[in-house]
């Protein structure tokens, strides 16, 4: 086993070792993953939650009938996850692309292969690589790594690779160096998430981080100096 390998291996132990099994994503269906995944956009995951909470309520969490809304009724009720009129067309775009091309039908969708999918997600206005792998990963459990800010700043930090890095070359870095295992992939993500929110962070709290040990020396030092 290469350096990498061994490090983000570790890197994943020493997170599931400290949180346990995360369990994500917390969704019933196919389309509450695909609808949490624009949702949850430049927001925290209590406002979704919310704003799921409403569709559901109002039994909307079915592709007709929720491309059948009128998109102003749509944002109403998403308002708790922020930025709702921007993510209500967003959804009306996802569930166009659903009709359009697969006639509403999920089950059609499933059977598409994962790059194909992957690159007709990300034709449609409003979902970018994360929002697309999310889908892929959670909904169509696809071997496909998520990556989003907290991924690249610990990372960064920990000198497995380059903050400046694209999205693309980040995602590689777990795919072509970790066994392609959607389970190991979702709570690799959802770990990685967990430790940003509570150490990680824009001013980074390393004390009791279960990722400290893996700082490079030279950063380790920088960085408690910030704390």
């Amino acid at each position: 086993m290469d350096t990498l390998s061994f490090r983000l291996e570790e890197t994943y132990k020493l997170l599931w070792e400290a949180y346990g099994p995360q369990q994500w994503w917390p969704a019933e269906s196919l389309l509450e993953v695909m609808v949490g995944a624009v949702l949850t956009q430049n927001t925290n995951w209590q406002g979704v939650e919310k704003a799921v909470a409403n569709l559901k309520r109002h039994d909307l969490l079915v592709p007709d009938k929720l491309q059948a809304l009128p998109a102003e009724e749509l944002a109403q009720l998403i308002k708790p996850a922020g930025y709702f009129n921007l993510k209500a067309r967003r959804l009306k775009n996802l569930l166009e692309f659903l009709a359009e091309t697969f006639s509403g039908d999920l089950e059609a969708m499933r059977q598409v292969n994962t790059d194909l999918l992957r690159k007709q997600l990300l034709a449609v206005n409003g979902v970018g690589p994360e929002t697309a792998d999310s889908i892929l990963l959670y909904g169509f459990h696809r071997p496909i790594f998520v990556v989003d800010n907290y991924t690249r700043r610990i990372i960064s930090r920990h000198g497995l690779g380059e903050n400046k890095a694209s999205y693309q070359e980040l995602q590689e870095l777990f795919m072509q160096n970790l066994p392609l295992d959607v389970s190991m992939f979702n709570e690799f993500h959802a770990l990685l998430v967990m430790v940003g929110k509570l150490h990680c962070q824009r001013k980074p709290r390393c004390m009791g981080c279960p990722l400290e040990v893996l700082l490079p020396e030279a950063g380790s030092k920088t960085l408690r100096t910030r704390n």
